[in-house]
This record gives C-alpha cells, structure tokens and sequence, in this order.
C-alpha cells in the first residue's frame, strides 16, 4: 500500500461502514466504537446526545487546546438503500476493481476513517486537530448547529473548519442554501359526485403546486451568468405528494414537501413571499366556506450557504495541502460547511469521492481517491508541527 496511513484507514473505514447509520436509526454504535478508538489513543472526547437519547454527536481535540488548530468535520449518518439495487451488502465494505463499495463509502465516512487514521500523526502536532462527527446531516443537518455552538464556546478559535464531502480532493469555498417546507392541506370530504358539498384537500394542493411550478420557472429567468454555481440561480422542487384516499372520495387531506436551493446572496423568504400571501389568502378563503378546513406551511428545515471568500488564509492554507492551483469551485448541494461558517469559523470543503457517487446503488470511492486523502491528512499533520 502506498501509505501506511492509507492501510490503517482501510481498516477503519471497514468498521464505520458495518454500522448502518441511516438517518432515521440510531449512530449511536459508531459513536460508541470511535470513543473507544481515541481512548486507545489516549484522546478525550465530548458526546451531545439529542433529546431523545438515540443519536449523539460527537467531538474530540487531538493535540494542544489552543488557538490555531483545524477542525475536521463530518457526518456519521447516511441515507436509506431501501429499492435500491445493491449488488452486494452495503453494509459489508468490498473492494473491487480499484473501488470500495457501500453505503456511506465516498458520503462521507472515507474521510472520517482517514481522519482517525491520521490520529496518531495529528497528537504530534503543535496545533490541534479538532475533529467533530455529526448526525442527521442527510435529513435538513439537525445534529450539527448545537455541536457547532459548543465548539465555539469551548474551544480556543481555530484557524479554520474543513467539512469532508466528496470533492475529489478539490477546494469548494461555495455551496447553496437548502430550506425544505412542509404544506398539509386539509379539505371536508364528501362523495366526488356532490363536489358542493366538500372541499378536496388535493385540488387545493394541486393550485399551490402549480403557483410552485411557476416561481420554479421564474428562477431560471433570474440566472447570473457569472455564477460558479450549477445552476447559477436558485431552484425550486416538490419532492414529496401524497393525498386522498379514493377517486370518488373528495380528499380530507394532502401533503406535500418542496426544497428551495439559494445561493450566497439571495434570500429565500422574499422568494417564497408571493406564495406564502396566496397560501394565506387560500386559507382564509377556505376556513369562510367549510370550518375546520385550511393550509398550513412550515419550514421543516433550514441550512445556510457558504459563501466564497476571496483569497482568504484558509484556502491559501488548503491549497498547501491538496497543491490545487485551479479554480476553487461552487456546488448546488447543501452541507454543513454553511453553518460553521454562521458561526465565525473560516470554512471549505474538501474531501475523497465524487458526489456523482453519493446517495447511489453501488455507492464506491476508488483507491486513488482515498490515498490523496492520506496524503492530505498526513501534509495536514507536518504543517501543524
């Protein structure tokens, strides 16, 4: 092998992906396995449990407790292999044709196992390493704000945060904003041939997804052509319909979910303002004829963008690192690096894997990929001596 880093990761990384962390179960069992691994190392930790005690988040310094350290930031969750067409376990690491195969191989445990693979290089270090694993970053990046706040108030400010989704190794100093909104819509049920006697909740829902559709198409009309981002504008998707119970019934009820993806700099609340008057006039409307019947909308979820900073220390100090010289890029996905960066931390993201892989049947991170990220770690090593 040609890191002897890049062997003990292999290992490690064996480990985390037999755990299966989907999102809606527990992590706690990796969490579990990770303490025991940087108590074997002689390195302390601190574990923030979520209310119901079922998921935790967890982080630990590596190196001295003073300012100018590194933190390195992942998920621990994944999402669901349910349909998928696996063409073995993907929970069972396999390594075929220069490729590791399963769940959460390229997002984004690989960079976790190199990260504690790294542990042994990083206690040498002069600076610290911080490292913070998270969980429900797949599900609206519940877990990370209150990890983030405690970092903040607990430890000496560091130089920078390094978020490690899939970017083949590359520098990302951009990524959008996600909000994801849940609309119920209740109607008064009647027999579908006596439609003035009831209000389906699905015709309701159907004039909202069309108002939806519309200020879809408008994002596109407002496209900066100078944009790093793909596409350069804001987007709007309805991921989630379901409603009514049968054809001849007129609906009581019906459910959708829409994301809206913003850019640094424009502002999702103006953007959904229109829509939020038609749903509220809508409303109104409705509960006047049939009581009991209305919209409600609510952010299920909200996740800020990482805006690019010009020439900012901490991309110089990444490109000694990853020796990128090329562009620093802009993704449409959303990740946690936004919110640390809310929280007064320099942030980029830069990890193995290409996010092409992420969320697949067949999910893999190749061999190269996860030796330039032992390379990286251990580059990140010799600058902190």
């Amino acid at each position: 092998m040609p890191h002897s880093l890049f062997s003990d990761a292999v290992d490690i990384f064996e480990q985390l992906i037999a755990f299966d962390t989907t999102s809606r179960d527990s992590n706690l069992a990796l969490i579990e396995w990770v303490e025991s691994y940087l108590t074997r190392h002689g390195i302390g930790f601190v574990r923030l449990p979520n209310e119901a005690g079922n998921k935790a988040n967890l982080y630990a310094t590596i190196g001295p407790n003073i300012e100018g350290g590194v933190i390195l930031s992942g998920h621990s969750d994944v999402v669901p292999v349910d349909g998928q067409d696996w063409h073995s376990d993907p929970f069972q690491l396999r390594y075929s044709d220069g490729k590791f195969y399963g769940r959460g191989t390229c997002d984004m445990k690989g960079f976790i196992a190199l990260a504690l693979a790294a542990v042994p290089l990083f206690k040498q270090g002069q600076r610290p390493v911080h490292l913070a694993i998270s969980y429900d970053e797949e599900i609206g990046c519940r877990g990370a704000p209150a990890m983030i706040a405690e970092i903040a108030d607990k430890i000496p400010a560091p130089r920078l945060a390094i978020i490690g989704e899939p970017s083949m190794m590359g520098l990302i100093k951009g990524h959008k904003g996600i909000a994801v909104h849940e609309v119920l819509v209740t109607g008064h049920e009647a027999h579908s041939s006596l439609t003035h006697l009831g209000l389906s909740a699905n015709m309701v829902a159907v004039e909202l997804m069309h108002d939806l559709a519309e200020l879809s198409r408008n994002l596109w009309d407002k496209a900066d052509v100078t944009s790093a981002f793909v596409p350069p504008h804001s987007t709007l998707t309805i991921g989630e319909i379901k409603g009514g119970t049968a054809t001849n019934i007129l609906a009581g009820h019906c459910r959708f979910a829409f994301d809206l993806r913003c850019p640094p700099g424009a502002d999702p609340e103006a953007i959904l303002a229109p829509f939020m008057e038609k749903s509220r006039a809508l409303d109104a409307e409705m509960a006047a004829a049939f009581p009991g019947t209305g919209i409600n909308v609510h952010k299920i979820s909200a996740t800020p963008p990482l805006s690019p900073q010009a020439g900012s220390d901490a991309e110089a100090f990444v490109r000694t690192l990853t020796g990128d010289n090329g562009p620093a890029g802009a993704v449409a996905y959303a990740a946690e690096a936004g919110l640390f960066q809310r929280a007064g931390f320099p942030s980029l993201i830069c990890g193995p894997g290409s996010i092409e892989q992420a969320h697949q049947p067949n999910e893999y991170i190749t061999a190269d990929q996860m030796e330039r990220g032992a390379a990286f770690m251990e580059r990140l090593a010799e600058a902190l001596r």
